[in-house]
């Protein structure tokens, strides 16, 4: 069951990973911001993984939770700022 998790984590890291080029080359500030929010949702998702893997979901939860809202909060602020300034970059 643990191997199964490592792979699921290393599968999710990496789709991380290959997103940040579109972070980096996003045509729009949206598309930036809505990867910004998808990298967010794959550390929320790592976090958990990782919670599993040293079996302390009980702690890792509170840590992914907070992380997830944080992250929410932020790019519904920054999807604000910039559908306000028009999406210049």
């Amino acid at each position: 069951m643990n191997i199964l998790i490592l792979v699921a984590a290393i599968v999710i890291a990496l789709a991380t990973a290959a997103s940040l080029y579109r972070l980096a080359a996003g045509p729009t500030v949206f598309d930036r911001v809505l990867v910004a929010g998808l990298i967010g949702t794959n550390g929320f998702i790592l976090v958990i993984l990782i919670g599993f893997i040293y079996g302390r979901i009980e702690m890792f939860i509170d840590i992914a939770l907070t992380y997830a809202l944080l992250n929410f909060i932020g790019i519904v602020v920054l999807g604000k700022y910039f559908e306000r300034n028009g999406g210049a970059e």
